[in-house]
């Protein structure tokens, strides 16, 4: 089986690169962009069906590609591979669900945004290696959790959007430790660990899932991931499975050393012992303190800019406001300050909302303004907490 599959492709690749050399006839270089094209096909279905491996797949794809230059060049109509045709027409088997050009605006919580070339929700960690290890190294992977804190602009993303579902947020807790799968909410671990005895409250406020917790650094009311953040579980880019300890990420303020195309999938926490309904309690009030300060109820993707004090507030009665970012929005004029259908909330002027229609372009847009006014009001400069990714909207219509 390995020796017939090697030969198909060799073939395949010797076909791509005689139909590529000068000839008088066109009809020999369509032969041979033929055979380039269809032999690495049979190799994909003899592979998806029989015994298949990455390496396989990516000199297949890449024989294919030759063939599209040869036929291109023979006139047959075909186009040629200028590298994003062939990263995006093929993509690694899945057990889970591929879908092409996914629109990602419902999956936010800001509600807009563009297509993905492809949305990719693995089966399980088993699966997620290998479609990693078998995806061309060139080709762009974003992981993204529940979109709390993310703005995707309206042209669109140019990559494989990793997306973990069910398989990934399971919750365990043994002793003081806490262990929680990437697609786990924020919430539902610090509820968890409270019903165990076990102190994580200051995620109970915190919006998206553990995942995105672990990339940002994420903290409120004085505590961070990084003071409870024992170790990860990531998979590489190349599809390895990786444990790194929380010092290997150096996370600090809404920012850490995560590898960029790494998918974090478990992190494990340690948090203090506490009586359950002592710790219920606290949550309790933490909710009600963030419904009477925070718009709540409206599409925003939580805090828009860091603080520039470089902390998060403590939400202690001596907490100090001078370098909150709401703060300087507020002395600055902006609170209530809109662009298109977007705005920032008059209830907390470092909430980014979109109040029916907004485009990324106007929250983006507004954003940058609100920067801008700022820096001129006080010398301030404020920096993105919001994750902003992808392509503006090409105006030409092309």
């Amino acid at each position: 089986m390995t020796l017939s599959l090697a030969l198909a492709c060799l073939w395949a690749i010797l076909g791509g690169l005689l139909a590529m050399l000068p000839s008088r006839d066109n009809h020999w270089r369509l032969a041979y962009a033929l055979i380039a094209t269809g032999l690495p096909l049979l190799v994909y279905v003899v592979c998806r069906t029989g015994r298949w491996s990455g390496w396989w797949w990516r000199l297949a794809r890449q024989a294919c590609c030759a063939g599209r230059c040869a036929m291109a060049g023979a006139g047959c109509g075909a186009g040629p591979c200028d590298g994003r045709h062939d990263m995006t027409d093929s993509y690694p088997p899945l057990r889970g669900r591929l879908t092409r050009d996914r629109a990602l605006a419902d999956l936010t919580w800001l509600r807009v945004g563009g297509p993905a070339d492809a949305l990719v929700q693995p089966a399980d960690l088993q699966d997620l290696c290998d479609f990693l290890a078998a995806l061309p190294p060139g080709m762009p992977v974003f992981p993204m959790g529940v979109g709390s804190n993310l703005i995707v602009r309206d042209g669109g993303l140019r990559a494989v959007v990793i997306r973990l579902g069910r398989g990934f947020n399971a919750i365990t807790v043994e002793g003081t430790r806490v262990t929680a799968g990437a697609a786990a909410l924020d919430a539902h671990v610090a509820k968890r660990a409270a019903e165990a005895g076990v102190d994580l409250t200051f995620l109970r406020t915190i919006p998206g899932s553990i995942g995105g917790a672990v990339r940002m650094n994420a903290g409120c009311y004085g505590s961070y991931v990084a003071d409870h953040l024992i170790e990860i579980r990531a998979v590489s880019r190349d599809g390895r499975l990786v444990t790194l300890p929380a010092a290997d990420l150096n996370l600090r303020y809404r920012q850490s050393d995560l590898p960029e195309g790494w998918v974090v999938v478990e992190a494990v926490f340690e948090g203090a012992p506490g009586d359950p309904a002592e710790l219920e309690a606290r949550m309790d009030a933490q909710l009600r303190k963030r419904d009477e300060t925070q718009p709540v109820k409206d599409r925003s993707a939580g805090s828009t800019f860091r603080n520039p004090a470089g902390f998060s507030s403590t939400g202690q009665a001596d907490d100090s406001h001078e370098l909150k970012a709401w703060k300087v929005i507020d002395a600055a004029g902006l609170r209530g300050a809109t662009r298109g259908a977007a705005q920032m909330s008059p209830k907390h002027p470092n909430f980014l909302v979109n109040t029916g229609g907004a485009t990324a372009a106007d929250l983006e847009g507004l954003g940058e303004e609100v920067r801008k006014k700022v820096f001129q009001h006080s010398g301030l400069q404020l920096h993105w907490e919001i994750m902003r990714v992808g392509d503006p909207l090409d105006r030409t219509g092309v």
